[in-house]
């Protein structure tokens, strides 16, 4: 298995109570994982603690059977990499440029990118489609561009494991499927263990194989889509009556909200 969180408690502060309680998750190798939720269930503080950003109150963390906490940050992030749901550089870099900012966990202080370095970035810049846009100003580009060269610098990192946060928010109809198909051309030619945090159930039921539901800092559900992705998790999901069928067309799961129950 990649990662595997057991029986994990965390809180930002006496006052505030836990952010999530008892989360025991099992992400296996070369899964693409969908964690679903209502707004403030904990979704990104799993995917920080998955990450390392966060340590647990309680409960272990494992990586390929090793305690996160003894993995040290720097190799923690060529095994791991993140992406968030905004990315706000302190200057205005090439689109290589931030792609290139994946590789710093691979070389030695004060190091410089060499030849083999940028090759990784183009190779990262071509599988995500954003070649073409490798001399433009990051600032520049339209959201989706953004987040697709965000993701490339991820990939740049080489990891085993990428974790993203609302990868499509604010992403118009067109760029949220661009970036559903790279997701899954990722996970199944490159093999990257996926796990992406969405309110998007259509998104998930389209490219993940399964699911973990988690809501008030708990997981409701987890297992394959097809089992765990029905009109009853998703009312004690969201209070949401919802009508969940098989589409023949897009040949996956589709979800169609009704209305509030509450």
């Amino acid at each position: 298995m990649a990662l595997q969180l057991q029986q994990i408690s965390f809180e930002y502060g006496p006052t505030n109570g836990f952010a999530v309680r008892d989360v025991s998750v099992v992400i296996e190798r070369g899964s693409l994982t969908g964690l679903l939720g209502p707004n403030g269930c904990g979704k990104t503080t799993v995917l920080k603690l998955m990450a390392g950003v966060l340590r647990p109150e309680r409960g272990t963390i494992a990586f390929d059977g090793r305690a996160l906490a003894d993995i040290p940050r720097r190799e923690l992030a060529r095994h791991i990499a993140s992406v968030p749901q905004e990315t706000h550089p302190a200057f205005d870099y090439s689109v290589l440029e931030m792609v290139l900012m994946g590789r710093h966990p691979h070389l030695g202080t004060f190091a410089l990118e060499g030849p083999g370095d940028l090759a990784i970035a183009y190779d990262a810049l071509a599988g995500t489609g954003t070649a073409h846009l490798a001399g433009r100003t990051y600032m520049s580009l339209s959201g989706g561009e953004k987040q697709r060269v965000v993701i490339a610098s991820a990939l740049a990192q080489q990891p085993d494991v990428l974790l993203l946060d609302e990868p499509t928010a604010s992403l118009d109809l067109a760029y949220q499927l661009e970036v559903a198909a790279l997701l899954a051309r990722l996970n199944r030619e490159r093999g990257v263990t996926i796990v992406v945090a969405t309110h998007d159930l259509n998104l998930a039921a389209s490219i993940c194989r399964t699911l973990v539901l988690v809501r008030g800092g708990r997981v409701l559900a987890q297992g394959a889509t097809d089992a765990v992705l029905t009109g009853d998790t998703i009312r004690q999901l969201y209070d949401v009556d919802a009508d969940v069928r098989f589409h023949d067309r897009s040949g996956h799961l589709t979800v169609v909200p009704i209305g509030r129950i509450r």
